[in-house]
């Protein structure tokens, strides 16, 4: 499965449409949070599913901070990061994610793309592709899974 991940958006449906064309042919898009209505309304615009959380300026939004979901036997974690304070370091993140049993962790919030192993744990954010940090261009992710692989890409936009 062809997994295309998103976050912190803030709005830029525009710079979201022209990275989800950029994926290709994705089976499920992961919206990490910032902003929870623009990945509703890229569901919209391309007709695949995707799976959203809130973020930390989703003020007014009754969706879910975290999920997990099940994809080719692998859970996986889907955060938005600012309750685990992922802008300084991704320990409180990997607690959350022991205690969840999943392989792998999509989060957001720092805007900074970031592809960490951790004790057979995957850990990516994509990135913003709207307002990247840390020196870091306009980014997002993708992911294929197969029962005997998983492969983690960033790309910039």
């Amino acid at each position: 499965m062809r997994i295309g991940l998103l976050s912190d958006t803030h709005g830029d449906t525009l710079s979201a449409e022209k990275a989800i064309k950029a994926m290709g042919d994705i089976d499920l898009l992961l919206h990490a949070g910032d902003t929870y209505a623009d990945a509703k309304a890229l569901q919209d615009v391309f007709g695949i599913e995707v799976v959203a959380v809130k973020g930390n300026t989703d003020f007014y939004c009754n969706a879910a901070s975290e999920t997990t979901i099940i994809i080719e036997d692998k859970k996986i974690f889907l955060t938005h990061g600012h309750k685990y304070n992922v802008k300084f370091g991704i320990d409180r993140l990997y607690y959350r994610a022991l205690e969840t049993n999943s392989d792998i962790v999509v989060f957001g919030h720092s805007h900074v793309p970031t592809h960490v192993e951790e004790n057979n744990m995957i850990f990516v954010n994509p990135g913003s592709i709207s307002r990247p940090r840390g020196g870091s261009k306009p980014s997002y992710g993708l992911i294929n899974i197969s029962k005997k692989n998983i492969d983690i890409k960033i790309c910039n936009l």
